[in-house]
């Protein structure tokens, strides 16, 4: 027996909270989209720029997917913010530049934030297809977050919280 939540589940309908968590996705990767494309400019690290370049490539995808399923239940999607113009490094005055360190901790922040909305997602969807796109992307997210991780490590911008030092046991005489 089938009823309207069996069978094929993009045949199925998207609940609410679908809706809203397709339509919250593809707004943030529009807004990411258009800051790590500012970042670029402001990035002078060209490791830091490849994995801005992966970020931008992962945000066009998530905007794309997660227009077309709302495009599929006839929702409109939030608008795309307008391109930038270009700009070089040596252009920007030092008080206005990102710096490499606040360019990658902000990756990282945005990118563990991502990591929690997609595990959220995972878990509030019926239909098979979203969960699973959703997990696609966290998947990628892990892997993008271990390379920022890797390299704020590499180049001595990671500032790490206070750290649990193992201390010597008191002797008792």
């Amino acid at each position: 027996m089938t009823g309207i939540l069996g069978g094929n589940p993009k045949e199925e309908p998207m609940h609410y909270g679908e809706v809203y968590g397709v339509w919250q996705a593809s707004m943030v990767a529009k807004g990411a989209l258009s800051c790590y494309r500012a970042f670029l400019y402001h990035a002078g690290d060209n490791d830091l720029k490849k994995v801005l370049n992966s970020m931008i490539d992962q945000a066009e995808l998530e905007i794309s997917e997660c227009d077309a399923l709302l495009a599929e239940q006839g929702l409109a999607s939030a608008p795309v913010y307008p391109n930038r113009p270009e700009a070089k490094l040596e252009d920007i005055p030092v008080g206005a530049r990102f710096t490499d360190p606040e360019i990658a901790a902000k990756l990282a922040a945005d990118n563990a934030a991502g990591l929690v909305a997609c595990s959220q997602m995972m878990g509030q969807s019926i239909r098979e297809d979203i969960g699973a796109l959703f997990g696609k992307y966290h998947l990628t997210k892990a892997g993008i977050g271990l390379k920022v991780l890797h390299l704020s490590k590499k180049k001595g911008w990671l500032i790490p919280p206070p750290l649990q030092v193992k201390r010597p046991e008191p002797v008792n005489a």
